[in-house]
């Protein structure tokens, strides 16, 4: 389906895909779409936030290495401007922060504890982005691999004491919040228990997948209040109108498991395709839109210390990265930010001749190897634990207030500059 704006979009994309000879990615091009003239900046209008979750800078050079080669760049590694942020949340058992309080501060502008959900230390609900960019007249939209109701999406548009009442966020985003693209997996919270819908129930590759709602059938109310459902590629290709409901799966849209465990990363519809959709859907408000997408594999797969499904998801976050710089690239009154919410697995790159593995066999053993693109060279990961980390992570953007973001922030910073454009003041 042709799009308006988007075929400069994906033409730029296609153009970047096309200088790809192993393990395609955008990641490898030698050249990519420039922003704006220099001459004068435009008004900020949009914004596009990319989240891959756990994503630390020992992931992004692993993937460096394994898509783009020795001397090669990430696509998300050439965006204008770069800086780091740091991730401790506002928790009395827990100097590391979990997706929940993470993506809180950035919604918010507040630390929280773990779990919480746009609510403050002492649950009072915040104030968030998505709703604010809603009243501002901006469209808003969500597109994660994850549950469409999991933590980093939730926190920007829903309010709950607990991660886990992802029912209850999915009723807030139909009748509170009202996203206008909604699109990922966890059709299991949409529908009551004992309701199947599009993705059976208790399924060969997870039995314990199956519809486990209590807020009746929200698929159902999301239609009539005007979203377009969709549950597969071609629907989701198919669709029109400004309002957009599409789960493609019980759960996240894969199976994260350690390496030959049933591991599998083969979602219905992948992110690029996902973000594309999303963006001409929402690109379509003449006052602009806000739209937050997130990779989710990058962090299950860590838990699971499985690098190659690590890698196979970096990939997919590439190739999401070069569709949304296209955008920027025909869109300069867009911003563009490319970060993770906090580090998963200790990962360290290591020499693949180095035999010895400091952190010893079982959940924290060395990994791979793995190829570096354009060399008969390889490399190895080494994880270290198979939860989250308290390390810096980076931070890469373009487009307007992008220079914000250069230097070392708190993760609340986020929330400062992204309300600039999405709530100002006023």
């Amino acid at each position: 389906m042709t799009r308006k704006w988007a075929a400069p979009a994906v033409a730029a994309a296609a153009a970047v895909v096309a200088t790809m000879v192993v393990n395609p990615t955008p990641g490898a091009s030698a050249s990519a779409p420039q922003s704006a003239a220099k001459s004068k900046a435009p008004a900020a209008k949009n914004v596009i936030f990319i989240n891959g979750d756990g994503m630390g800078s020992a992931a992004r050079e692993a993937a460096r290495l394994h898509l783009a080669g020795l001397y090669g760049q990430l696509t998300m590694d050439k965006l204008a401007a770069s800086g780091q942020l740091t991730t401790t949340p506002d928790d009395p058992k827990s100097v590391i922060t979990d997706s929940a309080a993470a993506a809180t501060a950035w919604a918010t502008g507040e630390k929280t504890y773990n779990g919480a959900i746009s609510v403050d230390v002492d649950g009072n609900k915040l104030a968030t982005l998505g709703a604010q960019a809603k009243a501002n007249g901006k469209a808003t939209g969500l597109v994660t691999t994850a549950q469409v109701t999991d933590a980093s999406p939730a926190a920007f548009f829903a309010n709950t004491a607990n991660r886990s009442a992802q029912d209850e966020i999915a009723r807030q985003y139909i009748e509170v919040s009202k996203p206008d693209v909604i699109l990922g997996g966890g059709e299991d919270w949409w529908l009551p228990k004992g309701t199947p819908g599009a993705f059976a129930d208790k399924p060969a590759e997870d039995t314990s997948e199956g519809s486990v709602g209590t807020k009746g059938n929200l698929i159902n109310k999301a239609k009539n209040k005007g979203y377009t459902y969709v549950n597969s590629a071609k629907q989701l290709d198919k669709a029109k109108g400004s309002k957009l409901l599409g789960l493609f799966a019980n759960e996240e849209m894969f199976q994260q498991r350690p390496e030959g465990q049933g591991d599998v990363y083969s979602p219905v519809v992948d992110l690029p395709t996902m973000t594309d959709k999303a963006l001409s859907t929402l690109s379509k408000n003449k006052k602009g839109f806000f739209l937050m997408v997130e990779e989710e594999g990058t962090d299950e797969f860590a838990h699971s210390n499985n690098g190659a499904r690590v890698l196979q998801s970096m990939q997919q976050l590439e190739k999401t990265v070069a569709i949304a710089r296209a955008y920027v690239a025909t869109h300069p009154d867009t911003l563009l930010v490319v970060t993770g919410d906090h580090e998963t697995g200790g990962l360290s790159v290591e020499e693949a001749t180095d035999t010895a593995d400091e952190s010893g066999d079982g959940i924290s053993r060395e990994d791979g190897p793995f190829s570096i693109r354009g060399s008969d060279r390889t490399f190895v990961i080494d994880w270290t634990t198979s939860g989250h980390t308290s390390v810096d992570v980076p931070v890469t953007a373009s487009g307007p207030l992008s220079a914000e973001f250069s230097g070392k922030h708190p993760n609340t910073y986020v929330h400062d500059v992204l309300a600039r454009i999405l709530a100002p003041r006023g």
